[in-house]
């Protein structure tokens, strides 16, 4: 059963990444990334509330802390970041750029935590890293210019490593802790961080607006509940019930559900420098993987 979760959580993923890129054309960045962290703490408190997990006094202080520095990095400000960069390139290019992760997330573990890095790691790496430059060679969408395209595959790449480092710093604190408590708390260090924001902003109307029925909830509402919820339920059971490197390569499949999801429901053209990039990129993951 958890390769079938970990395949579960790359479609729920894909699925999410085309809600998000439709709500994107009425949501700012940071907007949607606001309506995301709101709606999924609600959904993960109530979680808890059902298992019987306290908030509060699970852990040290310290362990909250780094869980707060890790919230505000890899969620406030790193998919605010994936949001422009989806926004901007559209979903298949932003799928490829999010192959960008594993790598940096190997890479961060060799440089703060000690981790072993081998040669199959730096190949991979750089086999991520030729998958996203050939998409940087891709045409530009209509309408845009090749430096917007450019500058928003590095607005992904930026959010990449920044949810990465986000992972690393917090690796040692969930590896002691319950993992749908730990989430619970990055989620709500972000609040802490993006309501004052909001409430000091001249566009905290236009923000807190998006918290009001309307009309692109159909797409808001989808894509929040199933990747920032669904898929993480479905990755915590993948991780839980197979080994995690089985778990990381069906997962990583998301890229090439992005792809057919985005020639689907978006037209965005399924080309065939989108699918090298592709097969670069995921096969320079299998190869972080494994090595």
């Amino acid at each position: 059963m958890g390769e079938f979760y970990a395949l579960a959580t790359a479609v729920a993923w894909a699925g999410a990444v085309i809600f998000f890129k439709r709500t994107g054309e009425t949501f700012s960045p940071f907007a949607l990334n606001l309506f995301r962290v709101v709606v999924s703490s609600l959904l993960l408190l109530a979680t808890l509330g059902v298992m019987g997990q306290p908030v509060f006094g699970v852990a040290p202080v310290r362990d909250y802390l780094i869980l707060f520095a890790s919230g505000v990095i890899a969620i406030a400000f790193a998919d605010t970041l994936f949001h422009k960069c989806l926004n901007t390139v559209g979903a298949g290019i932003t799928a490829v750029v999010d192959c960008l992760y594993p790598p940096f997330v190997v890479l961060l573990a060799y440089l703060l935590i000690g981790e072993r890095l081998g040669a199959w790691q730096l190949g991979g790496m750089a086999m991520v890293l030729c998958g996203v430059l050939v998409a940087g060679y891709h045409a530009p969408p209509p309408g845009m210019s090749r430096r917007e395209l450019v500058v928003g595959i590095l607005w992904g790449a930026a959010g990449m490593f920044m949810l990465s480092l986000g992972v690393v710093i917090a690796k040692p604190v969930l590896e002691r802790t319950p993992v749908i408590w730990a989430t619970t708390i990055r989620q709500l260090s972000c609040l802490v961080v993006m309501i004052p924001w909001v409430l000091l902003s001249p566009a905290r109307g236009r923000y807190l607006g998006i918290f009001k029925p309307r009309r692109d909830w159909r797409f808001a509402i989808p894509g929040t509940v199933l990747g920032s919820y669904v898929a993480l339920m479905l990755w915590l059971a993948g991780m839980k019930y197979t080994a995690a490197g089985a778990a990381a390569i069906l997962n990583q499949t998301s890229t090439i559900y992005v792809l057919v999801f985005a020639a689907i429901f978006l037209r965005e053209p399924f080309t065939r420098r989108k699918m090298i990039s592709s097969l670069s990129a995921v096969g320079g993951i299998l190869m972080v993987t494994l090595g």
